[in-house]
């Protein structure tokens, strides 16, 4: 049975997508718990519009984010978590919040698969961060505090 997604379903499928998969995990599975829907031709329709606007979006910011690369030089983001007093985070910052707080703190929208880091942040200090959008590479600083 052909459904699309409708939201992403590891090892299965991704959202918008359009994929033959057996009938009982369709009707039993995806179906009943709204992560698939029937691939009618105005839903497949539908996804395909979805999914070239996402991508056109996605190109757009890439795009901007490729000419302003050389603006990061001079930023520095400061990210608070809880330490012990050694400076050790109990929990790691990741991609993910590094660029949420870049945007909400600086304004610079940055997807989080350009941030180039290895593992999640776990001490307190400063480090530089990196992001890679096609050849160039930007850097900006990262303060982590301790919070109580």
């Amino acid at each position: 049975m052909k459904v699309v997604f409708l939201k992403d379903v590891s090892g299965v499928g991704r959202k918008n997508e359009v994929k033959s998969v057996s009938d009982g995990y369709a009707l039993n599975f995806l179906i009943p718990r709204k992560a698939a829907e029937v691939a009618t031709p105005q839903a497949i329709a539908h996804a395909l519009r979805l999914q070239s606007d996402l991508e056109t979006q996605r190109k757009i910011q890439t795009d901007l984010l490729f000419k302003n690369l050389k603006s990061l030089e001079d930023v520095s983001i400061t990210i608070a978590g809880k330490a012990n007093e050694n400076g050790h985070l109990f929990a790691g910052i990741s991609k993910e919040t590094i660029a949420s707080e870049l945007k909400k703190q600086r304004g610079i929208d940055v997807l989080p698969e350009f941030i180039l880091l290895d593992k999640p942040v776990k001490e307190v200090g400063v480090s530089e961060v990196s992001v890679k959008v096609a050849d160039k590479v930007g850097r900006f600083k990262l303060i982590v505090t301790a919070s109580k």
